[in-house]
C-alpha cells in the first residue's frame, strides 16, 4: 500500500525566480501549469521527476509580489530533497556559483545535509541519500526525502501522523523523527514560537499518499470526530484536507489519475490548463495569469521600477503596448481581460497603484470620500512618469505605439499625469474617469489624444466631471462618449475603445479586426 509524502505546496511571490530555481538550478521538471482549482486567477506550478510521480512533487501557488510569510507554529518549515550522498560537495559548489544562500554541510540523523534558500526564503534541504524514483532526472534531486513541521504539541502532532502510515523513529534534541516506508516527517517542538502567517516562502500544506479513492473515503470517516474535513477532485488526484491538533494543513491525495492524464510524458508542463468549471473564462484567465520563461526560452528580464508591474505578451504582437491602470481595490491583472478583447495582439503592461487604503490598492490617497490628497497626486504622477520612462527604456517599448488604459481611480491618475507631465501620455482611454487634481497649469497638450467613456447611470463618479474640459482647454483632442451603463465595464466599452484605437493608432489589431480575420 502506498504511503509517505505525495507533495508539498508552497507560495511564491516571483514566478520567474521560482522557475529559475526549481527547474534551472535544481533541475526538476515542470510537470504541470494550471489555474488554481480554488482560485483560477492564481497560477499553480507543479515540479517533480520526469513523470511527476507522487513523492517527487513540489507545487507552488503564485501570489505575485506578495509579502513574505512568517514561519512559526502550525506549519511546515523545511522541505527536504534526496540527492546522492557523494553529490553534496557538488551542490555546494553549484550554490556558490549561483549565489544561492546556503548553510552547511552538516549531519543530521546521521545523514549529510546542505540547506539552501529558494528566492522566497523557503528552506530546501538537500539530504545525501540514495532514494529511487520512477523517472529520475540527470543532476537533479530524485524525490522528497521529508519535511519538518513546527508544533507546540509535538506528541499530538506525531500521533496524528500515524494516521498517514508514519511511525516513531529516533529523536534528536527537540525533534521527533517519524518515518514511513519511503520518507520522514521531523516533528520539531517549538513552544513559545509565534504562529505561522501565510505568505511567500512559507509552505501552504503537506500532502500524503493515498492509494485510491476508497482510502480517502475511509480516512474521512476516521476523522469525523476529529476536525472538519474537505474532499476535492483536483483532476490529477482526489484529496482530503484536514488540520492536525495545532492547525498544520495536511492533505491525503490519491496517486492517480496522475500528471499524464492530460499530457503525454514528453509534453508535461507545456500547456496551461484551467479548471473545467472555468471554461467560460478561459481567455480572460489566460490574459491574467503571470507568464514566465523556462530555461533556454526567450525572456524579458524584469526591471527595477517604481511600481509593481506585469507583462502579458500575445503570441503575435503588433508592436502596440497598452499600459493598464486598475480601479480602486484592483491589481495589475484586473484590466488584462478587457484589454485583450480590445487589442488581441497588443502587449499588455499592467501596473499596481501604491497608495494602499484599508488593504486595497489605489493610485493616490484620499482625505475623505470626496477630497483627494493633492500633494500625493502630484507625487504619484511624478513617480508614474518616471516609471513610464524607465519602462520604455528598460523594456524597449515603442513610445509611438504606447496607449494608456485606465479605469476609475486609475483613469483619474492618467488624467493627472497628462495635465502635470505633458508628453508622457499621448494616447489614453479613460474609463469612468473623474477630475481628481487641482491647480494644474494650462499647458500645450496638442499632441495628446484621449477617449473618455462614462456611464450614464454611474453613481460613483461625480457628474459632470471637469476633466474633459480641462484637457480640451490645454489643447488635447478629447472624444467623450456616455454609454448606457453604470460604473461597471461592458461590451460597449470594448467596442468603443477598439474603434477609437483602430482610428487613432494605425496598424493596431483590434477586436473587430481580429474577428474579421478569423
Amino acid at each position: 500500500m502506498a504511503n509517505g509524502l505525495h507533495h508539498v505546496t508552497g507560495i511564491t511571490a516571483d514566478v520567474q525566480a521560482n522557475v529559475d530555481f526549481y527547474v534551472g538550478f535544481l533541475g526538476l521538471k515542470l510537470v504541470k501549469r494550471t489555474g488554481g482549482y480554488a482560485d483560477a486567477e492564481q497560477l499553480h506550478l507543479i515540479y517533480g521527476d520526469g513523470l511527476g510521480s507522487p513523492g517527487s512533487l513540489l507545487t507552488f501557488l503564485v501570489w505575485e509580489a506578495t509579502g513574505r510569510g512568517r514561519t512559526g507554529i502550525g506549519q511546515v518549515s523545511e522541505v527536504a530533497l534526496a540527492v546522492p550522498p557523494a553529490s553534496i560537495a557538488d551542490w555546494l559548489t553549484r550554490a556558490l556559483a549561483a549565489n544561492i544562500p546556503f548553510e552547511g554541510p552538516s549531519r543530521e540523523f546521521g545523514e549529510p545535509v546542505l540547506r539552501l534558500k529558494d528566492p522566497d526564503g523557503l528552506i530546501v534541504k538537500l539530504v545525501g541519500l540514495d532514494m529511487p524514483t520512477s523517472a529520475p532526472l540527470p543532476d537533479a534531486p530524485s524525490r522528497l526525502q521529508g519535511v519538518t513541521v513546527l508544533t507546540d504539541k509535538a506528541a499530538e502532532t506525531a500521533e496524528f501522523l500515524t494516521r498517514f502510515g508514519y511511525r516513531h523513529a529516533q529523536r534528536a534534541g527537540l525533534t521527533q523523527r517519524m518515518i514511513s516506508d519511503t520518507d520522514v516527517v521531523d516533528v520539531r517542538e517549538v513552544s513559545g514560537y509565534v504562529p505561522s502567517v501565510p505568505g511567500a516562502g512559507v509552505p501552504d500544506h503537506v500532502a500524503f499518499r493515498a492509494p485510491d479513492a476508497g482510502a480517502v473515503r475511509s480516512m474521512r470517516l476516521s476523522l469525523k470526530d476529529h476536525a472538519p474535513t474537505e474532499v476535492h477532485d483536483r483532476k490529477y488526484f482526489l484529496s482530503l484536507y484536514v488540520r492536525d491538533p495545532v492547525g498544520i494543513l495536511m492533505e491525503y491525495a490519491t496517486d492517480g489519475p496522475g500528471m499524464t492524464v492530460d499530457e503525454a510524458p514528453d509534453a508535461l508542463g507545456q500547456t496551461l490548463f484551467l479548471p473545467p468549471h472555468e471554461a467560460d473564462r478561459a481567455d480572460d484567465l489566460k490574459a491574467m495569469l503571470p507568464q514566465f520563461a523556462l530555461p533556454g526560452e526567450e525572456r524579458f528580464p524584469a526591471r527595477e521600477l517604481p511600481f509593481i508591474h506585469r507583462f502579458n505578451r500575445p503570441e503575435h504582437p503588433d508592436g502596440t503596448t497598452l499600459v493598464l491602470l486598475h480601479g480602486t481595490g484592483g491589481n495589475e491583472a484586473d484590466l488584462m481581460p478587457i484589454a485583450r478583447r480590445i487589442a488581441p495582439n497588443a502587449t499588455l503592461l499592467g501596473v499596481r497603484g501604491r497608495a494602499a487604503e484599508d488593504g486595497t490598492n489605489r493610485w493616490f490617497r484620499r482625505i475623505d470620500t470626496a477630497t483627494f490628497d493633492q500633494a500625493d497626486i502630484r507625487s504619484e504622477t511624478e513617480a508614474f512618469a518616471a516609471f513610464v520612462e524607465g519602462a520604455v527604456t528598460g523594456y524597449g517599448i515603442d513610445a509611438d505605439r504606447l496607449v494608456f488604459l485606465g479605469y476609475s481611480n486609475g483613469a483619474s491618475l492618467v488624467g493627472a499625469v497628462i495635465l502635470f507631465h505633458p508628453g508622457v501620455v499621448r494616447r489614453a482611454i479613460l474609463l469612468r474617469a473623474f477630475q481628481a487634481s487641482e491647480n494644474h497649469e494650462v499647458r500645450d497638450l496638442s499632441s495628446t489624444n484621449v477617449l473618455m467613456l462614462d456611464g450614464r447611470d454611474d453613481t460613483l463618479v461625480p457628474h459632470p466631471s471637469t476633466l474633459a474640459d480641462d484637457l480640451r482647454a490645454s489643447g488635447a483632442k478629447v472624444t467623450a462618449r456616455t454609454l448606457a451603463t453604470g460604473h461597471d465595464l461592458s461590451s460597449a466599452d470594448v467596442m468603443e475603445a477598439a474603434q477609437w484605437l483602430r482610428q487613432n493608432l494605425p496598424g493596431a489589431a483590434t477586436d473587430q479586426q481580429s474577428d474579421a480575420s478569423t
